[in-house]
């Protein structure tokens, strides 16, 4: 198995994980379940930056650093947006995001 082929393994999997969390920002209505597909996506995205650094010589140490900041993006989204679900949620008492639109009237 040479390196282009683990690479592509690392590729495939992190493929897979940025479609089910998609698919699962797309399907679900809860805002928590949305906020854990973001952090789903943001993690293979991760994956497939740690896998380039890991494969591509050039990138050798630049890969890390790239993926511990969009870690740090992705902790401060999912804190400013469980603040906001949070202050939503005593409003209206549920987490639906259908709901949300009625805040309006």
């Amino acid at each position: 198995m040479g390196i282009a082929d683990q690479l592509n393994t690392y590729l495939t999997l992190s493929g897979m994980l940025f479609s089910i969390g998609t698919f699962g920002f797309l399907a679900r209505r809860n805002a928590i379940s949305m906020l854990m597909s973001i952090e789903l996506m943001l993690n293979a995205v991760n994956l497939s930056i740690v896998a380039f650094g890991a494969f591509v010589p050039s990138l050798q140490g630049q890969g890390a650093v790239i993926a511990l900041m969009v870690m740090a993006v992705a902790a401060a989204e999912a804190t400013v947006g469980l603040a906001i679900v949070i202050a939503i949620f005593r409003n209206r008492k549920t987490p639906l995001v259908d709901e949300y639109d009625a805040m309006r009237r």
